[in-house]
């Protein structure tokens, strides 16, 4: 599950591997106990070791059956307990999705759901009809159900502030802000809602209900997603660094979108069951014919590049089709691949957010893929006929994002700018970077299709249902579950805000820094000013201190976002205490303005003065436009 924030802020600075598209990349080798034992027992030791990882578990699958399993390092630093990947739990976050898919389409199979109804019809509460089209299963599976980010109570702190599935979702609905079907943008309460559906249906309680149709059957002893833990259960502790203290277990109220805890033997049983057609053993979990509908790529993605299906990521390393989901918590780091033509799955599982420049995670299955599957695709040659690629040169922003609620500030500082060299057709994007923070060049293949030169990053261009171009990337941790689409808006674009904000808070601290200064030399020198005048500048004080105050409090704030449970009713009073202080800077600075205005008539007045109240005046409307843009000002508590 994205968290982040971790998620909120570096989602999308990307480091390029550099990885070479021959082929022959590597000598194949042999996929074999031995040969796994001897590749994980060089690299992971090592990862743990450079990104201050605790520990890890990792299981592989072939052919039906575990072919590998280990854990590294500790699941409990303190007491240096080791990691058993039969016992010890990691949290997987949004490989937990996985498990909501599986049971939507268990009840598809007996036709008590179907993937293009309209979900209403399954709710006891009204999704409203912002659209015309309804939202359905299918649309929510593949991550279009068009609702916004939203985030507060995701984490909460103890179990009682655990909300049952029927309280949470209708006094936390998001709003609509694309069509159903259209726009991917990924969603932890659409999944939530997906599993609302199973429990209504089925009569059972979602946890439940898992138990007793998939845990039970696949043999997933070591499973659950109850929370906190059960004691019967013996999980890992989760660190943001090795050398930190572990932290509490964290708790989800989107738990069916991310609060599985699970081993690695049973994370290997569902992989089994995946890649055999839906069956384990002697149990069917899933008809041959739905896991093929579930594994099959959905449309509305652009042909050359990755695309959704029904739950599961569509990934490409080497020239090989691969399907999976990755899963974060602020402490967990977790990923699934399942190579489909290889009859192959991996599963790893760090217990430590861990300090890194390349994801372990991708850094770990391109070696595994290098070494197993080395690349059998060609070189690709560069697209003779070009577009017109100054028709996609612009800002683009991420389509997982909030429009309604203060969260919208958030796609300010996620965005992408394309630029061209036109004279040799070549394309960079800031945000997708090399090791030394360039940005990467493509280079046309196709129409609309672009190519890292000498890598593996490949972005294609369409137009959307809003006449966008929109950016569809492949790379890494870029899934298929967002899009990027151009701003079209100078007033969204970060030159622009930076711009505004810039010149506001350097008007703002230099007025604050001279203050004493102004006041010393009044008094040395004897100057008098007319009670209006005094009154003008007492506000313009006033006003400054409150943006700084409000500054000071917002970086405060974020600072404590490591910890998702502040996006909570923890928080309300200190939103709502930022929220006056911006009032009151907001109502000072028309005041202010207005008198600045009126000023202008005054003959007595020394010109400095009014050149310097006119800065003011435009700084404060500068920062007051800001808030206002950017939904900092909100009598809603919902985010």
């Amino acid at each position: 599950m994205k968290f982040f924030y971790t998620f909120l802020f570096s989602i999308l600075t990307i480091v390029s591997h550099a990885t070479q598209i021959k082929e022959g990349l590597s000598k194949k080798h042999e996929l074999t106990q031995e040969d796994l034992d001897s590749f994980f027992d060089t690299l992971i030791p090592s990862q743990i070791e450079e990104a201050h990882i605790a520990g890890a578990v990792i299981a592989v699958v072939k052919d039906g059956a575990l072919l590998f399993t280990k854990g590294y390092g500790f699941a409990d630093v303190a007491k240096k307990a080791p990691i058993s990947p039969e016992q010890t739990l990691f949290r997987t976050g949004s490989i937990s999705k996985l498990f909501v898919w599986t049971a939507v389409m268990q009840l598809v199979e007996q036709g008590k759901l179907e993937l293009d109804r309209n979900i209403n019809d399954y709710l006891d509460f009204k999704v409203p009809n912002t659209f015309d089209k309804p939202i359905t299963l299918s649309d929510i599976m593949t991550h279009r159900s068009g609702f916004e980010e939203s985030f507060k109570d995701l984490m909460v702190k103890s179990p009682e502030d655990l909300y049952p599935l029927s309280q949470y979702l209708p006094s936390h609905l998001p709003n609509r802000i694309f069509p159903p079907g259209l726009v991917p943008a990924y969603s932890n309460y659409a999944t939530t809602l997906a599993a609302y559906i199973v429990e209504r249906i089925s009569k059972q309680n979602f946890y439940d209900y898992i138990e007793e149709h998939i845990f039970k059957p696949l043999t997933m002893s070591d499973s659950t997603f109850l929370q906190p833990l059960p004691e019967a259960f013996k999980a890992s502790n989760g660190y943001l660094l090795a050398s930190d203290d572990s932290k509490p277990f964290e708790l989800l109220q989107v738990g069916p979108a991310g609060a599985l805890s699970t081993s690695a033997i049973d994370m290997s049983r569902f992989m089994i069951m995946h890649l055999q057609k839906g069956r384990f053993g002697n149990a069917e979990i899933l008809k041959p014919e739905t896991i093929q509908q579930m594994h099959k790529r959905q449309a509305g993605w652009p042909s050359s590049m990755n695309a959704m299906c029904l739950g599961f990521y569509e990934q490409s390393r080497n020239g090989h089709r691969i399907i999976g989901h990755e899963g974060n918590t602020s402490l967990f780091r977790s990923n699934i691949f399942l190579i489909i033509g290889a009859n192959t799955g991996l599963f790893i599982s760090y217990n430590s957010a861990g300090k890194f420049t390349l994801d372990p995670r991708e850094v770990l299955f391109d070696k595994f893929m290098n070494r197993y599957f080395p690349d059998k695709s060609m070189i690709l040659e560069p697209f003779e006929e070009t577009s017109n690629i100054q028709d996609v040169v612009g800002s683009y922003e991420p389509s997982r994002r909030s429009e309604t609620t203060f969260l919208r500030l958030f796609k300010l500082f996620q965005e992408l700018k394309v630029a061209a060299n036109l004279q040799d057709n070549i394309l960079s994007v800031s945000g997708l970077t090399g090791l030394k923070g360039s940005p990467l060049h493509f280079r046309e293949i196709a129409p609309m299709v672009f190519q890292e030169i000498d890598g593996k990053a490949k972005i294609a261009f369409s137009t959307d249902y809003n006449g966008k171009k929109t950016a569809h990337i492949t790379y890494d941790t870029f899934y298929p579950t967002v899009v990027f689409q151009q701003i079209p808006n100078l007033l969204d674009k970060q030159i622009f805000n930076y711009s505004v904000l810039g010149f506001s808070l350097i008007i703002v601290l230099l007025t604050l820094l001279t203050w004493p200064i102004v006041v010393w030399v009044r008094k040395h020198y004897n100057i008098t000013s007319q009670p209006k005048e005094k009154g003008l500048r007492k506000i313009s004080y006033l006003v400054c201190l409150c943006i700084a105050g409000y500054v000071i409090g917002m970086f405060v704030f974020a600072s404590q976002l490591t910890d998702f449970s502040m996006l909570s009713k923890r928080s309300d009073l200190a939103l709502r205490v930022l929220q006056g202080i911006a009032l009151t800077a907001i109502l000072g600075s028309l005041t202010f303005s207005y008198n600045c205005f009126i000023s202008w008539n005054n003959q007595k007045k020394e010109f400095f003065g009014k050149i310097w109240n006119t800065l003011l005046a435009c700084a404060f409307m500068g920062f007051s436009w800001f808030l206002f843009h950017w939904n900092l000002i909100d009598f809603w508590l919902r985010y």
